[in-house]
């Protein structure tokens, strides 16, 4: 039904709370970028608006650190733009901070807990490779 793929892929041993977070977090990033991913207002029977949600499905997976970071190089390598979260950006409280520590690491030393993407699918697939479906 669609030729792009939008997938979070999260390190499988965080806590329950941290893939949620996680989740909502590297979303936002992909919607944030790609604005038509977003729909129309929902409304029900009642009259009462609510907002739009993702045109698409949000596939969510999950992998070991070292998938991740494998994961992490074929994003960059094929140049699919990426949300990327680290595991010391659960020890800041906001934004600034967020991108003040991630600033300090690089691709090879970076603690990834989670990347999300949202490109033609068949790249999706082979940037995730080793990746599975979230439990």
């Amino acid at each position: 039904m669609f030729d792009t793929k939008f997938a979070v892929v999260l390190r499988e041993d965080l806590e329950v709370w941290q893939k949620l977070n996680v989740t909502a977090f590297l979303s936002s990033g992909i919607i944030g970028q790609k604005p038509e991913l977003i729909g129309e207002a929902y409304r029900d029977a009642a009259g009462h608006v609510y907002n739009a949600l993702s045109v698409q499905p949000i596939i969510v997976l999950s992998a070991d650190g070292t998938t991740l970071s494998k994961i992490h190089v074929r994003a960059l390598e094929r140049a699919v733009p990426a949300s990327v979260y680290i595991k010391e950006m659960f020890s800041t409280g906001h934004d600034a901070a967020n991108r003040a520590v991630f600033a300090t690491f690089r691709p090879d030393d970076a603690n990834i807990v989670g990347i999300a993407m949202h490109a033609d699918k068949k790249t999706v697939d082979r940037i995730t490779k080793g990746a599975r479906l979230h439990a």
